[in-house]
């Protein structure tokens, strides 16, 4: 579905490489059929030698013979990118973006292109694990939105949504959803430590434990409740830490701190429109 295509990536951080990466890595592109700019050399030359792709300080000179221009650069790069880009690129190009907080509407403004793919992927996908939410404007047609689909689908798993009101909560979720992760682990092996083991073996235990739940959540397929119920006994130890929990308002503040992501992440887009028009 990639042959013969050229893909240019505007923007060469961590996301970019895993991109990259991933298209090697399941044989989606050769790296002749990559190009990435980005403002540093330096890191151009490590790209070059990580993958064999090609490089540039020049966004024009990456753009002008892509038939897909991947946006990969910082939210606030964004604004003097597009008219940089504007009036430089091939006809009927196909833009993902996956820069944060940037809607379509922007984009289109800024580059007055209306193929436009807009993704929302999390850290893991620089480790190929990430989930991806991702919608594009009805001018994507079907074979370019499967070209997007597998480009996406480097990065981890991927899911389509018809609107975009979506991506701000899927930003919330899933996006911010492995800052809670972290959180949650931190505080768990705090504990650890408080009722004595040492910070190495505190940490090993909670990392399988969280690996293992993880594991046997998506093995089993049963709902979340089902398997808390699986081993929660009456009057045991599971079910007066998880009575403490609630009765701390655990839940309620996992739902309130989405729910302020998500109104953070609303802000931001509306921010990103007035800098970019």
């Amino acid at each position: 579905m990639l042959n013969g295509r050229t893909l240019a990536f505007v923007g060469s951080g961590n996301m970019a490489e895993a991109m990259i990466r991933g298209l090697l890595e399941r044989q989606l592109l050769e790296p002749e059929q990559i190009i990435a700019s980005g403002p540093r050399a330096v890191r151009g030359k490590e790209l070059e030698e990580r993958y064999h792709v090609r490089t540039t300080t020049n966004n024009r000179e990456a753009v002008k013979d892509a038939n897909i221009v991947i946006l990969s650069v910082k939210p606030q790069i964004l604004p003097k990118v597009l008219p940089e880009l504007r009036g430089h690129l091939q006809p009927g190009v196909l833009i993902i973006s996956i820069v944060a907080g940037a809607r379509i509407r922007s984009i289109m403004h800024g580059l007055g292109q209306g193929r436009i793919v807009r993704a929302m992927p999390n850290t893991p996908a620089q480790l190929g694990k990430g989930m991806t939410v991702w919608t594009a404007t009805e001018l994507v047609d079907p074979e370019r939105r499967t070209q997007a689909q597998a480009i996406l689908g480097a990065l981890g798993e991927e899911l389509f949504v018809d609107d975009e009101v979506y991506l701000d909560m899927a930003t919330a979720l899933s996006g911010t959803g492995p800052a809670y992760v972290f959180l949650f682990m931190e505080a768990l092996i705090d504990a650890g430590v408080h009722l004595g083991f040492s910070r190495h073996v505190a940490e090993k235990l909670v990392l399988q434990t969280i690996e293992g739940a993880l594991a046997m959540a998506k093995a089993s397929k049963k709902h979340p409740v089902v398997l808390r119920n699986m081993v929660t006994s009456p009057g045991g130890t599971s079910a007066e830490a998880l009575y403490q929990l609630e009765k701390g308002g655990f839940r309620t503040v996992i739902s309130k701190a989405v729910w302020a992501a998500f109104k953070k992440s609303q802000y931001l887009g509306d921010l990103s429109e007035k800098e970019l028009d």
